[in-house]
């Protein structure tokens, strides 16, 4: 465990503040977007109405006694917060509950007509049939021929950046990585990374392993990936999953998704199988992976698993004994995204200068942190860095999306 003492968890109490603004702003406005998305009926458009007026001026509800997560949420403390403001409770915990609420709102959890309906997917689909989509995906012919290393660094910068990263256009400029680092990293651990995923295969050079019979998912040990968001930003995952399997960096990959829609665009098992068809389904190397990831589903060197703390409103520390178990055994736990990295490090302003490795020490197995920055919580920054960022831009840099990270704790 970490003898470094954290700083208050972070509220949305704050006017004018990131949170405040997610809270005040962010929240009514996906309300009325799931509104317009959906023909729903007046009763759920009079409990959206409730909601909405609860996030503005009301105070936390708690959930009715038929809900089937109602004792699980009051073991992630729905008592203690019921009844007081959505400003005045942990960030990460109102934000997580806002969209359980919001799920009961639309009926998702049922029983009726809209029972099971992601209220996102309109969203979600839209962004994965876009046409950037396309051009990213037959952008991947480039880089065949291309010594494995660069693919395999090209491919974890299309992860790292997710819909951002113009995949297409770092995969087809080889300089394009090279400047994305110098200009948006703030961290980067990569090669430690790399070193937690030694290439074990005979032939390198050979994308599916063919020519040594190694085939996909042939080399030891086991990569949980621990996925953010859906559509585009999934894919980029996908492949890199692929390319580590093909070269025997791992055995295996268990993709860590989440049980029930959430935060608009995070993946769930039905996202994934729609970016599967998506590879699947189109021309060229794309194809070939999206069909040899479609194989290794069916024979479970890829496994999709959706452990309900994957939704919870704690940070990881706080996780149950089955899922400690499982990451312990990883040869290693890369957790994408924002919302897990805060919940990596826990929710609250660190000093951005605190070691990495001490805020995650309680995760109980080898982690890497790829995250592009769009919250204030920050750590494992050399002062330098720090003071180049905050004269350069004050504290925009924290929020933006413009920056990114790679940071690994072994």
């Amino acid at each position: 465990m970490s003898d470094t003492p954290a700083p208050p968890v972070i509220l949305g109490d704050e006017p004018g503040s990131f949170p405040h603004s997610v809270l005040a702003e962010r929240h009514p406005a996906i309300i009325q977007q799931v509104r317009e998305a959906f023909p729903y009926g007046p009763g759920i458009h009079r409990r959206l109405d409730a909601l909405l007026d609860s996030c503005a001026k009301g105070a936390i509800e708690p959930l009715s006694a038929t809900a089937p997560d109602r004792e699980r949420w009051r073991g992630w403390g729905l008592d203690a917060y019921a009844g007081r403001s959505w400003f005045d409770v942990p960030w990460l915990w109102s934000e997580s509950y806002f969209y359980r609420q919001l799920l009961d709102a639309v009926g998702y959890f049922g029983p009726g007509p809209w029972q099971g309906i992601d209220p996102f997917r309109p969203f979600k689909l839209a962004e994965l049939d876009a046409p950037e989509t396309d051009e990213e995906l037959a952008a991947l012919d480039t880089l065949e021929g291309r010594p494995v290393d660069e693919r395999a660094r090209a491919l974890l910068h299309g992860s790292l950046w997710g819909n951002r990263a113009d995949l297409g256009f770092r995969l087809s400029d080889v300089e394009a990585e090279r400047r994305a680092a110098v200009t948006g990293l703030v961290a980067d651990d990569s090669e430690r990374l790399w070193s937690l995923l030694p290439d074990t295969s005979e032939d390198a050079g050979t994308e599916n392993g063919s020519s040594t019979g190694r085939g996909i998912g042939a080399g030891a040990g086991t990569l949980c990936l621990v996925a953010d968001n859906a559509g585009r930003e999934l894919i980029p995952d996908l492949l890199l999953a692929a390319h580590l399997l093909a070269h025997g960096r791992c055995g295996r990959v268990v993709l860590h998704v989440k049980p029930y829609p959430y935060y608009v665009s995070d993946a769930t098992t039905a996202d994934v199988v729609d970016a599967l068809r998506k590879l699947t389904a189109a021309r060229g190397s794309a194809g070939d992976h999206g069909r040899r990831l479609w194989a290794a589903m069916a024979d479970g060197t890829l496994t999709v698993r959706a452990h309900p703390f994957s939704a919870a409103p704690l940070p990881y520390a706080a996780m149950p004994d089955d899922l400690r178990a499982e990451f312990a055994a990883a040869s290693l736990t890369i957790v994408k995204g924002d919302l897990n990295y805060r919940r990596l490090v826990g929710d609250s302003r660190w000093d951005p200068t605190t070691p990495f490795a001490d805020v995650t020490a309680c995760f109980p197995g080898p982690v890497a942190a790829l995250r592009t920055l769009k919250s204030d919580v920050i750590t494992g920054l050399d002062a330098g860095t720090e003071a180049a960022l905050v004269a350069a831009e004050g504290q925009r840099w924290r929020t933006g999306g413009t920056h990114a990270l790679i940071q690994v704790r072994a």
